[in-house]
């Protein structure tokens, strides 16, 4: 009983000092005192250390001001920390990408977020497939010929390249069954007319694509330069449409995020 008092009260302390200390400073301060601690002590730690991270961050970034929820933006982190280990090559910089299309197309719904920096890069308007909705859309299809959009997580390509519709991006889906035909399917991240605030205020709503996230012309060109180079983009959709992901995996997220802050203790 006293070993077991003497370890909750040392977490509990710790998980003090991680919240007051610098991320600087955490890197170095907390390993020490983690490696006297249970493996399950450490997890605990780590969980909140998370938490408090993207509760923090989401504060910081105004989110919910913006419309977006924690609990999309909390998913979207759990997946970026779980692909950053699967990365074979880094980013141009630590971003993440945002789309939420539980949210309306007449709504600003895509940010790109600086996960280091701890800042919005971007926060604009996104179009969705014609097949999967009106305003709102309700269906997503990984099938080609489909015309909708694919709901889950994608890593971008490591160069723009001019097509059809100009600067664009080819996506790479990393989610079997909800978005790996992304590259078979063309769908790519451009700029379109019919994605702007005119076009809303003569439709109440944008206009939509062949399944791609089509961007604002006047920024696709920044948002795409940003974003290349296997950055991360999740495309979060309704509850009722069924995603589910093996890169929500909570506990794998959370060791990749101590591992990243210098947390991580070997066993």
């Amino acid at each position: 009983m006293v070993r077991t008092k003497y370890f909750l009260l040392s977490s509990l302390t710790l998980l003090g000092v991680v919240g007051k200390v610098s991320r600087a400073q955490a890197q170095k301060v907390p390993a020490a005192a983690l490696a006297a601690l249970p493996a399950a002590a450490r997890q605990a730690v780590y969980q909140t250390t998370f938490e408090q991270r993207a509760a923090q961050l989401y504060a910081k970034l105004k989110l919910g001001t913006a419309g977006l929820s924690l609990a999309v933006f909390r998913q979207a982190l759990v997946g970026y920390y779980n692909l950053q280990p699967t990365t074979t090559y880094r980013a141009a910089m630590p971003v993440l990408t945002l789309i939420d299309f539980a949210r309306p197309s007449a709504l600003k719904r895509l940010w790109v977020i600086d996960i280091a920096a701890g800042k919005v890069l971007f926060n604009t308007l996104v179009a969705h497939g014609k097949n999967s909705g009106e305003n709102l859309p309700l269906a997503f299809s990984n099938q080609n010929g489909s015309e909708m959009s694919s709901l889950g997580f994608y890593r971008t390509a490591s160069t723009t390249y001019n097509g059809k519709h100009g600067l664009s991006l080819k996506l790479v889906g990393l989610d079997p069954g909800f978005n790996t035909n992304a590259e078979s399917r063309a769908v790519v991240m451009h700029g379109a007319e019919y994605v702007c605030e005119e076009f809303v205020r003569q439709h109440g709503r944008l206009g939509r694509s062949q399944g791609c996230p089509a961007l604002p012309v006047a920024e696709t060109p920044a948002i795409v330069q940003t974003i290349k180079g296997g950055s991360i983009l999740y495309l979060h959709g309704p509850a009722q449409a069924g995603y589910h992901s093996q890169w929500l995996d909570e506990s794998r997220a959370v060791e990749a995020f101590a591992r990243q802050e210098g947390l991580l203790v070997k066993n």
